[in-house]
């Protein structure tokens, strides 16, 4: 864009305001480098991270472009070993394999499939009335996205495979409301109620594995899923059911296209072999414990049986359709991580956060700040890598302090996957990346969930932990 048609556009009216995003973030990474009372490392990676969250709030180019600006930066700021840092993750390679296992979900006709077996699962007759459909193809869907929580212990996974289906679901109707919230509705219960179940969420695994390592105390599937599990995988799945519904229901009771598709149609054979590949992965993921593999691995088995040729349900084609733009984001997200943790910031701002804590407090008192400084963490770097920086310090901190670690873990998981932007989050870049909502959208849905489970249900969590310890 030149300096003339930026000109123009505002005489017209018709700038776009998300570009003030850009001045806006170069003059507050300016002031930052030049001003803040820190070593100069430490400044420069605050610059970097200052300028890349100006940019993917205010969303004026695509959050991959911003990614790419970003590991140049670090690159030249540091070095080429911590740019590319995100891109020897194993945690980018799992996205990089759902992409194509949600291509090849969406080529092989198991979309359309699931599709049908939801409509199928209608009462009566329930696709003639758009509000009554909506409602009742959301209750199904969450329904089988909160149930892959259990099942699929990759939230970003989950998210890759269910998505090609809901937007196929989608299609039955014609306000694009309802096709917004049957995509939405879904895809956060099966990110968000990840919480619940502690293979439903990366950051899950992240902190039980810190907190056996840092204090040797081990939190079993069942203890997390007890504890959890009611509030936070079953409630916060009715909780965003119902946001979805009252936000995106259609205001057109004939906003539906009952010619969209038969729901006797027969399942493709590609369909059902999909399903079978889906379902030997979701073996490899639901005995993780056994066998100590990342899901990586079940995606990367999934993936070989899905594209190899006479076997699969793809060819080699589907991988040019798919779209890898959000790698970039990630590389990104994971080279600022490592960055703010080389440059020391990620120990200080842990420690700065926890030191203006009030001594003598009552349990509930101290899991409700410990939320509070594990959800001020998230604005500055993705959850997951303030999942491994903050846990050893919180660890420390309930043991100088005697508070019970289990419930100390579990609050602080819950403000872990509590996010308002996309940049807080992969999944919620992943979904972005699936190109049927825009940013701002996301960012509402987000915030609405998240200002939910803050207000109404952590304080419940928080007050059956100080009942019960």
């Amino acid at each position: 864009m030149t300096t003339d048609s930026t000109f123009a556009d505002v005489l017209r009216g018709e700038f776009d305001p998300a570009w003030l995003s850009l001045p806006v973030g170069a003059a507050a990474a300016a002031g930052v480098f030049l001003y803040a009372p820190v070593t100069a490392e430490m400044a420069t990676m605050l610059a970097i991270t200052v300028f890349a969250i100006s940019l993917w709030v205010g969303s004026p180019v695509a959050p991959w472009l911003t990614g790419l600006v970003v590991v140049g930066l670090v690159g030249v700021g540091f070095s080429t070993d911590l740019a590319l840092t995100g891109f020897q993750s194993a945690a980018t390679w799992l996205v990089v394999l759902g992409i194509l296992l949600g291509e090849a979900t969406r080529q092989s006709g198991l979309a359309g499939a699931v599709e049908r077996a939801a409509l199928r699962a209608l009462p009566g007759d329930g696709t003639s009335d758009a509000t009554t459909t909506y409602r009742n193809l959301l209750l199904v869907l969450c329904a089988a996205a909160l149930g892959f929580v259990v099942l699929v212990p990759s939230s970003l996974v989950r998210v890759l495979i269910l998505g090609p289906i809901l937007i196929s679901v989608g299609k039955r109707f014609t306000e694009r409301r309802a096709r917004v919230g049957l995509f939405l509705g879904p895809l956060f219960v099966t990110y968000y109620a990840g919480t619940g179940i502690l293979t439903g969420s990366l950051a899950n695994i992240i902190i039980t594995g810190l907190v056996e390592a840092n204090a040797g105390v081990s939190i079993g599937w069942v203890e997390w899923a007890v504890w959890l599990g009611p509030v936070m995988a079953v409630g916060r799945g009715a909780v965003i059911t119902a946001i979805a519904y009252f936000l995106y229901r259609p205001q057109d009771a004939a906003a539906i296209d009952t010619d969209a598709g038969d729901a006797t149609e027969e399942t493709p054979a590609s369909a059902r072999r999909m399903m079978a590949f889906l379902l030997v992965g979701v073996a490899i993921w639901a005995t993780d414990s056994v066998h100590g593999l990342h899901p990586l691995y079940g995606a990367l088995v999934v993936a070989v049986l899905a594209f190899t040729p006479r076997v699969g349900v793809v060819g080699a084609g589907a991988v040019e359709e798919a779209n890898f733009s959000i790698v970039f984001f990630l590389g990104a997200i994971f080279a600022i991580a490592a960055g703010l943790q080389q440059t020391g910031f990620s120990d200080v701002a842990a420690e700065t956060l926890l030191a203006s804590f009030p001594q003598d407090a009552s349990l509930a008192v101290a899991l409700g700040f410990l939320a509070v400084a594990s959800l001020a963490l998230t604005f500055l770097m993705e959850g997951l890598a303030v999942a491994s920086v903050l846990t050893p310090v919180l660890v420390a901190f309930a043991e100088g302090a005697g508070l019970p670690l289990v419930p100390v873990a579990m609050t602080e998981a819950v403000a872990l996957n509590a996010y308002f932007f996309p940049y807080q989050s992969a999944v919620l870049v992943a979904i972005l990346g699936l190109d049927v909502v825009d940013t701002m959208e996301l960012v509402k849905m987000a915030t609405l969930c998240s200002l939910a489970t803050l207000l109404v249900l952590l304080p419940i969590q928080i007050g059956i932990f100080a009942l019960a310890f």
